[in-house]
């Protein structure tokens, strides 16, 4: 008990670094997006190298996340947090001064690695340290930053690029790494549980499972010139899952607990964030790409992020708002409500390429996008969280991560088959898709 409420009686700091770490991983997710064409020049990246930039940070997230939430529960939220930043401050380290491409891949891995425990770590321990009545808020600002992160890393990977050379972008990161690492070093919390046995073939069988389902994805898009690229590893990921399944539900404590799932708002909980990331990864990604182009809008990558503001500011004041309107109106209709707004703002967004004054569309449809998927992404972690003791927060908070980063690294793949094929009319089509896909989940909630 004197532990508990010694955990709780700083929430100020822990919420603070925890904050600014997630404003830096949110950042770093999508400001690389405005900096890969001048990466590839400066580095000499081809087009497979390119494309591992982003993704060797996505999938190593994906599959290591879950490993740091069990590290939360088994270290302390708070320690484990401390190392995944620590771990995140020193690839962007790597990163800054990385002399060819092969180094950045690398070092773009050892940051997902890093943002597994960071993000799972910081999310179970804002959890920890919040009392029950402000634990809504908190994991709201929580969510909320991390939100700010994503939608201003296109500004700042713009601006920065533009004018000071995109290796500034990385130590940027080491600049608000380490203060959110100092401030929670000097509130450690208290320690976690005994350690246990890691589980090192379900965590084998899970990097197959998602980097085969991955590497088949992309292969799609050349799926008629070279069919086995994606047949192949396709049928190695249809095989892996099962036997992922198969041997984590027979071990007394595995890697990945398929039994939290069997909660049906801790699995509702898991694909709302694998369908948001979805969303916002993909949204952010190809407006870019679309608004930079000469196709497009055919705008600067400063002026692409600019033209972002109002989603910015749409994610954030919502994340925020999100555990008073849950409270209000109730949270299945919060959620149900939050997913059609997405999908109206997808549709006046696609409605704005249509009219000549397209800025005059394109500036509501944006915020009103903005203001459905911050909805969504901050009550799904909480809503989730919610169903498990104390003793398994880290663990579901990585599991509900673990499908948040998955979900943004299958929409990026998709994305981009669509995005090739129709343009970014047609990527805001299959955005609306998913959007349905979420309100659909919502109605079947048990919260109300």
């Amino acid at each position: 008990m004197l532990a508990t409420s010694h955990a709780k009686s700083n929430l100020k700091p822990v919420l603070m670094a925890c904050c600014l770490a997630m404003l830096a991983v949110g950042d770093n997710s999508t400001a690389i997006m405005a900096a890969l064409p001048d990466m590839k020049g400066s580095l000499q990246l081809g087009p497979a190298e390119l494309e591992w930039v982003v993704n060797a940070y996505l999938l190593t997230a994906a599959i290591f996340i879950i490993v740091g939430g069990g590290a939360a529960d088994q270290l302390g939220a708070r320690r484990s947090s401390i190392a995944g930043i620590a771990v995140f401050a020193l690839a962007s380290l790597l990163i800054a001064l990385a002399p060819a491409g092969f180094v950045v891949v690398g070092a773009r891995a050892l940051q997902g690695l890093g943002a597994a425990f960071a993000v799972a770590g910081t999310l179970a321990a804002v959890t920890e340290a919040a009392p029950d009545e402000r634990r809504p808020e908190a994991i709201g600002a929580w969510t909320g930053f991390l939100m700010l992160g994503f939608s201003i890393g296109p500004l700042v990977g713009g601006a920065v690029t533009h004018y000071a050379g995109w290796r500034f972008i990385f130590w940027l990161n080491v600049i608000a790494m380490v203060p959110a690492g100092l401030m929670l070093l000097r509130h450690p919390g208290a320690g976690g549980r005994r350690a246990i046995s890691m589980d090192w073939g379900g965590l084998g069988l899970l990097a197959l499972f998602m980097v085969t389902l991955i590497s088949g994805l992309q292969a799609l898009a050349h799926v008629r010139t070279n069919p086995l690229s994606a047949i192949v590893p396709l049928a190695l990921a249809v095989i892996a899952f099962p036997l992922l399944l198969r041997t984590e539900t027979r071990r007394p404590q595995p890697l990945v607990d398929f039994g939290l799932f069997a909660n049906r708002n801790f699995a509702i909980g898991a694909g709302l964030l694998f369908l948001v990331m979805f969303d916002i990864m993909t949204l952010l990604l190809y407006y870019n790409l679309f608004a930079q182009s000469a196709d497009g809008l055919g705008i600067s990558a400063v002026a692409a992020g600019l033209s972002l503001l109002p989603l910015s500011v749409a994610l954030f004041a919502f994340a925020r708002a999100a555990p008073t309107i849950g409270m209000s109106i109730g949270v299945r209709r919060m959620l149900t409500g939050g997913s059609l707004l997405l999908a109206l703002g997808c549709a006046i967004i696609w409605s704005s390429f249509q009219i000549e004054a397209r800025f005059a569309l394109l500036m509501p449809g944006l915020f009103v996008a903005g203001a459905g998927i911050a909805l969504i992404y901050a009550s799904a972690p909480r809503l989730g969280l919610a169903t498990l003791p104390q003793s398994q927060a880290g663990k579901g908070s990585g599991l509900l991560n673990s499908c948040s980063f998955l979900g943004g690294t299958v929409g990026v793949t998709f994305g981009g088959i669509v995005f090739a094929l129709t343009g970014f009319p047609g990527v805001l089509v299959l955005l609306g898709v998913s959007a349905l896909a979420s309100a659909v989940l919502c109605l079947r909630l048990h919260v109300d």
